[in-house]
């Protein structure tokens, strides 16, 4: 029996940028073989689109509302969309 493929995205506020919350990000969603995007935004937030093994990517969201140690994150925000078959795991801004 396959494991449903869901796809989140997910918005996380705090002390996000300039922390190394991108590379550690695409370091923990390779370990958990989660496929996606994150970015840095405009509005000091760091952007992320997850997709994969809901299990893999619900263990993703639960990382995100801590991040690494060098963060402090202060709120995070995520919505189901629709599943995209990306591959890989990208930082892209």
């Amino acid at each position: 029996m396959s494991e449903q493929t869901i796809h989140v995205h997910a918005v996380v506020k705090g002390i996000v940028q300039g922390v190394g919350f991108r590379y550690y990000t695409q370091a923990k969603a390779q370990q958990l073989g989660v496929n996606g995007t994150v970015a840095n935004r405009y509005d000091g937030t760091v952007e992320c689109e997850l997709e994969g093994p809901a299990y893999a990517v619900n263990a993703m969201v639960e990382w995100l509302h801590d991040g690494p140690s060098s963060a402090t994150v202060t709120g995070l925000h995520t919505n189901e969309r629709e599943v995209q078959g990306l591959r890989g795991f990208e930082i892209t801004g």
